[in-house]
């Protein structure tokens, strides 16, 4: 059923980067690299997590996409991604995501990307094992909290055009 689930996401994935690609206006010289992560390289990647702490760990880089494994036993800070969505996969355990509303206590982190120590007004909602979360660029999410662990896949889908 894993593995499913994970394949699932993979191809959501390739699709995602599929949709971001510029048209080509003549035939690549070389074929485009691409990243493979095998199921057992992913279990190993999630198993060096440290148990006691929050921990995040880029596991496929292929630019401009980065797809992380974010393992949390604590809640984290809000963020607002202003030039990119964001999709997370729940490989293991369950908490609270807070979307929308406004950042409480706002700072600037760089020229895309804001944080704040929580959110006021937004919907929380409860994600486990299995569950998909897509959040649009722009809006506010925290997860604010934890049940025992949380484990995500998270990646970041730039604008096809960064220059808007």
């Amino acid at each position: 059923m894993r593995i499913t689930l994970v394949q699932g996401f993979v191809a959501l994935l390739a699709f995602a980067i599929w949709t971001q690609q510029p048209a080509r206006s003549q035939a690549p010289s070389a074929p485009p690299e691409t990243k493979v992560v095998t199921s057992a390289e992913l279990a190993g990647i999630i198993a060096k997590q440290p148990a006691e702490r929050n921990s995040s760990q880029t596991f496929i880089r292929l630019a401009p996409y980065n797809v992380n494994m974010e393992h949390r036993i604590t809640g984290q800070t809000a963020a607002v991604h202003e030039r990119d969505a964001e999709l997370f996969y729940v490989l293991d355990g369950a908490g609270t995501i807070v979307t929308g509303g406004k950042l409480v206590d706002e700072k600037r982190i760089n020229n895309a990307n804001l944080s704040g120590t929580s959110i006021q007004g937004g919907v929380p909602r409860r994600i486990s094992k299995g569950d998909f979360v897509m959040v649009p660029e722009g809006v506010p999410h925290q997860f604010p909290s934890v049940e025992g662990n949380l484990t995500l896949m998270s990646l970041h889908l730039p604008r096809a055009d960064s220059s808007k």
